[in-house]
């Protein structure tokens, strides 16, 4: 339906094209698309692959604090008074992700309630995980947090057919992920393979199965 001589707003139109304020560009695994600590002007929007968010304590300790994939948003920090980046995010695999610039957003946001209600449901989906994230780390095993890590990567209750097979990633990252160490990765990976759970042979391949490691014996919220 036309109103005023305009045609509806898709807020999937509008992250899919360049103009003054927005860039689309091609990001190879381990690039890096912004630092921690630099200045914080812009949002960005992933058109199609992963990346990671990870922060460097002044004692030089490394974690990853989000994974993130397609249709997510980062860098919203700044439309809440950011000054600069508070994590590094660097890409994970081949990436096209769309860089909004603040006052480029901020416009959008205010004039096109379908953006906005796209754009809330994402501050609103991600606050949820992050306090998933914090339940996992105090409740759950090493192991379970593994499990859900492998789940996440693989899409695993995203809207859609999950994407089984997870691009290359080392031992060490899935430990910074789920704060233990490489040996314990292993020896999870190995009971997961031997179990039937994945399949591990230079890339990972997850199996629904693997729900069951994390839904055995959730920690429940007592009323």
């Amino acid at each position: 339906m036309i109103s005023n001589g305009k045609p509806p707003f898709d807020p999937k139109v509008f992250l899919a094209k360049v103009n003054g304020g927005r860039a689309i560009s091609d990001y190879r695994k381990d690039q890096i698309v912004y630092r921690q600590g630099e200045a914080a002007d812009s949002v960005f929007y992933i058109q199609s692959g992963k990346v990671k968010a990870t922060v460097v304590s002044e004692q030089g300790k490394e974690a990853v604090v989000a994974l993130l994939g397609t249709d997510d948003f980062f860098g919203e920090g700044c439309l809440a008074g950011q000054p600069l980046r508070l994590s590094t995010v660097s890409a994970m695999t081949q990436c096209v992700i769309v860089r909004i610039a603040k006052a480029d957003i901020t416009r959008v946001i205010h004039d096109e309630p379908a953006f906005a209600e796209l754009f809330i449901s994402h501050l609103l989906a991600r606050n949820s995980r992050v306090e998933e994230d914090l339940v996992d780390l105090l409740f759950n095993s090493s192991e379970k947090r593994l499990a859900r890590i492998l789940l996440l990567l693989a899409n695993f209750g995203k809207e859609g057919r999950p994407d089984p097979i997870i691009a290359k990633i080392s031992q060490e990252t899935l430990a910074e992920m789920i704060g233990t160490t490489r040996s314990r990765v292993s020896h999870f990976m190995n009971k997961f393979r031997e179990l039937g759970l994945i399949d591990y042979n230079g890339h990972i391949e997850v199996h629904s199965s693997l729900l069951n490691v994390v839904l055995h014996d959730q920690p429940q919220i007592r009323r």
